[in-house]
């Protein structure tokens, strides 16, 4: 469970992989185009779509985020606002709220939301504008924050094979969708080194690809398939 500002407790369901995305995009964008936000149906489509500082890589129509935000409004975790004289809703996220976070707490869900599993310094170096880290310790605080919470929010992973440092991922989905992600990023790994360069290993990379491609479906498919429940 989670509590929120009030003191009320509210039960912290699974998130799927589009009402992830959305939310991030929301969180993001709030902070790099201030201007243009809150964001319409649109603007948000476009930034699920986005090609750069997204992994995967997602196709979304209008349609499925318009039934994400209807989902993520009766959770409370967006508000749809219509303004007198505007013809289209625009819609802000609830995160801080929910989830009593400050800006940079914000920032290091957003990157591990949009971006998959990371390092301490590449949370601090892909925060960009969303959040300033002077450095890796901020970013190390916040995640210690994120991951003391009730429920947690985030959790660190063991160090992999060959690696210094260890990389943080959400709990949004759940634990077993991170041990899943946590796999899948490690198999890639071990069959990028010895093979790099080489037509086999540009094989196996392409099949770890679109292993991932067939997950994106299989969530996607499951994310239309609950509209019909």
């Amino acid at each position: 469970m989670t509590l929120e500002a009030n003191g009320t407790t509210d039960l912290l369901a699974e998130f799927d992989a589009f009402e992830i995305r959305v939310l991030a995009v929301l969180a993001e964008k709030e902070a790099l185009t201030p201007d243009n936000y809150p964001m319409s149906l649109n603007a948000i489509t476009n930034g699920c779509n986005q090609l750069s500082s997204r992994d995967p890589v997602m196709q979304i129509s209008d349609e499925t985020v318009q039934d994400v935000l209807q989902r993520l409004m009766q959770r409370k975790f967006v508000n749809g606002i219509t303004q007198a004289g505007a013809r289209v809703t625009k819609y802000e996220h609830r995160l801080r709220v929910k989830w009593s976070l400050e800006q940079d707490k914000l920032a290091v869900m957003a990157i591990l939301m949009l971006r998959g599993l990371q390092t301490a310094g590449e949370i601090r170096t892909r925060a960009g504008r969303v959040h300033d880290f002077k450095s890796v310790a901020d970013v190390e605080t916040a995640l210690q924050f994120l991951m003391d919470k009730y429920p947690p929010l985030v959790s660190r992973l063991a160090l992999a094979p060959g690696t210094k440092e260890p990389r943080y991922g959400h709990l949004l989905a759940g634990e077993a969708a991170l041990a899943q992600q946590e796999t899948a990023a490690g198999y890639a790994g071990s069959l990028a080194a010895p093979s790099q360069g080489g037509r086999v290993g540009q094989l196996e990379q392409e099949v770890v690809s679109l292993r991932r491609e067939v997950d994106l479906l299989k969530e996607q498919f499951e994310s239309f398939r609950k509209q019909f429940e």
